[in-house]
């Protein structure tokens, strides 16, 4: 039986509380009014500003084009990655993931602000033009490309099959570049999202994820299981260079890796209907295969949820550099006009519950694209989080490999003229004419770093000194680089692209150090000793 409970007694409250109480009211009333009044008084001036340009300014102005700079402008302010498209832009938009837009073959990025050639798609009408990774767009057709952000870089590349579009370069240097124009026929790109997928030795299988695009769980899937009917007993995943795209896609392809229920993500938002936790939904086919991941500074979004969700779980062993550090959740806002605001309404956590957005308060966009790998304040990964196996990560400002490698050796100055006037292709590809066409010497090529710095490094800065008039000197590291980059060209001249493509993978200094750590890869993962 349950006691009833004795009816509670009144309590006298003091007349001084009860006057406290309503001071706190009428001072919380009066604080909301000011806040409304002020906000009320901003939006007045704002209207001002405008009615004083639209009836003073010395020329005629555009009055819808001047409100689409203001929001342009409030986005601008929030974040780097709120942005506004307008109806018909968001119509081609549509278009394009329908795959109803042709495109050119270029995959674009902000490279402290300058619009960049990230990667040109093979057999595209930009390969096929000589557009390279690396050259910066000036203009299209006859407007500038400048100031535009990759959206609508990539929307205004695209258009109707067959219709060209002309477009102007720069190479070289910065402030002494050589520039160019080059008509492209736009044309129906098919771009895979596993670029490549080979066994590098016995047991050891390599993959390549180019980007998360809405078949490539299964593309990674069918790779995974053709592999693994080579001898595939281990793996390499590597997600450099990967710009992201479908989120849902991250999951998915987790869900190779992991068993069923396992979370890859949470979102979290300022409203309740951002907050979301995303799982695994089978038990993955390779959920055993020991992994190392392979990240860089241009590893953004989707890519650095996925090698985050691995890295907290233990399943996988993160290398390289630090992540660019982008993991944003948007929603789109229509408008009466058609017009459509994407808003970040909420942020990335791995299942640990670290923060992967990079810091963008108090930077400009330019400075914030700048920064691609870099925390920008070192703040933003003071707090320590553990993994499953209880190993410390750090959170913020991108994802922070396991073991971080240095990056690539910087070239000199020079280096991109020489390579503007192919003397780089007429060294290699001289030498690439003494070679035998066997496979032994094939066999040979792919590691005689001696023989790559003996036969090509000195006639080729022989002819950039001539040439230039400049030292051309090069210290150890540089002139490996070099050797490198030319012995992979005559490796293609001498026995076709796969050689190339195998040479390439060789003698990838990232490759070659995560190889490395499969001996060790349990230990590596392991709780930390006591």
């Amino acid at each position: 039986m349950i006691p009833r409970r004795s009816a509670p007694r009144r309590r006298r409250v003091p007349l001084l509380g009860v006057a406290l109480a309503a001071l706190l009211l009428l001072g919380g009333a009066r604080r909301a009014a000011a806040q409304a009044a002020s906000s009320y008084e901003q939006l007045q001036a704002f209207s001002a500003v405008l009615n004083y340009v639209r009836l003073n300014y010395a020329d005629s102005v555009d009055y819808g084009r001047m409100v689409r700079a203001a929001i342009e402008g409030v986005l601008r302010s929030l974040d780097p990655h709120s942005y506004f498209l307008a109806a018909e832009d968001y119509r081609r938009r549509t278009a394009l993931e329908r795959g109803e837009l042709a495109t050119t073959g270029l995959v674009m990025e902000l490279v402290e602000g300058r619009p960049t050639v990230l990667t040109v798609t093979d057999g595209s009408p930009a390969e096929r033009a000589g557009v390279q990774p690396g050259d910066r767009l000036l203009a299209i057709d006859d407007s500038t490309a400048l100031g535009l952000d990759v959206e609508h870089l990539t929307l205004r590349l695209a258009g109707p099959k067959g219709e060209r579009v002309r477009l102007r370069f720069a190479r070289g240097p910065v402030l002494e570049p050589d520039s160019f124009s080059v008509t492209l026929k736009r044309d129906f790109v098919t771009v895979p999202a596993v670029t490549a997928a080979v066994m590098v030795d016995s047991v050891t299988a390599y993959l390549r994820l180019a980007e998360f695009s809405a078949g490539s769980a299964a593309e990674v899937e069918r790779a995974l299981r053709d592999l693994r009917g080579d001898g595939m007993r281990r793996l390499v995943l590597d997600l450099r260079g990967d710009p992201g795209g479908f989120i849902n896609a991250a999951v998915d392809i987790a869900g190779l890796f992991f068993p069923r229920g396992t979370v890859v993500f949470r979102t979290r938002g300022r409203r309740q209907v951002a907050d979301e936790e995303f799982v695994t939904r089978t038990d993955g086919r390779f959920r055993e295969l020991p992994l190392v991941v392979l990240i860089d500074g241009q590893s953004a979004s989707a890519s650095e949820a996925l090698a985050g969700s691995l890295q907290d779980h233990d399943r996988a062993l993160i290398v390289g550099r630090r992540s660019f550090g982008k993991a944003l959740m948007q929603m789109p806002f229509f408008l009466q006009t058609g017009d459509v605001v994407f808003l970040t309404v909420g942020r990335v956590l791995t299942p640990r519950g670290r923060f992967i957005q990079r810091r963008y308060d108090g930077l400009s966009p330019e400075q914030y694209w700048a920064l691609a790998g870099r925390t920008g304040a070192g703040v933003d990964t003071t707090r320590t989080f553990l993994t499953d196996a209880g190993r410390s990560v750090r959170g913020g400002g991108g994802i922070a490999p396991d073991l971080e490698l240095p990056g690539p050796v910087g070239l000199p100055a020079w280096f991109s003229e020489a390579a503007d006037s192919a003397w780089d292709a007429a060294v290699a590809d001289s030498v690439a004419q003494t070679l035998p066409a066997t496979a032994a010497a094939r066999e040979r090529w792919m590691t005689d770093s001696a023989a790559w710095e003996a036969q090509l490094l000195p006639p080729y800065l022989a002819r950039v000194r001539a040439r230039l008039g400049v030292r051309a000197r090069a210290d150890s590291a540089v002139s490996a680089r070099l050797s490198r980059i030319l012995a992979r060209r005559t490796a293609a001249v001498r026995w076709g692209p796969a050689a190339e493509r195998r040479f390439a993978l060789q003698n990838d200094p990232d490759l070659r150090a995560a190889l490395a750590t499969f001996p060790d890869l349990p230990l590596l993962l392991a709780p930390p000793r006591p």
